[in-house]
């Protein structure tokens, strides 16, 4: 199960912590990180799950190398059109924080009918809002799996 994980680049303490927690769960229960592949909140689910053992991807905006904790590195040239691809490949996707691209990615989501689980990120119909890191990552995980 591929996860999106979506967020600022430029984000604050609380919300690094709660993303790299967020990382951590999705490792441990075998699923792979997919985000921008940059800093802030997406470096810090790629840290998390790697401390867990798990696989971490990133859709990057350029030709960069990304984050240091990316296992692979899709370079799409593409800047946030990128979002599209990021969304499209999750099963499910996670919003911690976020600003204006984190609300396009969210929009994308929505309107793919994927779900979206938000801690601490916009107010939108649509995006369950979570408690906990741990909440969305249980919600996530569901939702990524339905029963038959």
């Amino acid at each position: 199960m591929q996860i999106a994980v979506i967020g600022a680049a430029d984000c604050t303490p609380e919300e690094y912590a709660a993303a790299q927690e967020v990382g951590r769960l999705v490792a441990t229960n075998h699923g792979t990180i997919i985000c921008g592949g940059m800093g802030g909140v997406m470096e810090a689910a790629c840290k998390g799950a790697k401390e867990q053992g798990g696989t971490t991807v990133g859709i990057l905006p350029d030709m960069g190398d990304g984050n240091t904790h990316l296992d692979i590195r899709i370079r799409t040239g593409m800047g946030y059109s990128r979002n599209v691809v990021l969304v499209q490949s999750a099963d499910a996707v996670i919003a911690v924080g976020g600003k204006y691209g984190t609300l396009s990615e969210i929009a994308v989501a929505l309107k793919l009918k994927k779900p979206v689980f938000g801690c601490n990120t916009w107010d939108i119909d649509g995006v369950v809002r979570c408690a906990t890191p741990s909440d969305a990552v249980v919600r996530a995980i569901r939702a990524g799996h339905p029963s038959p």
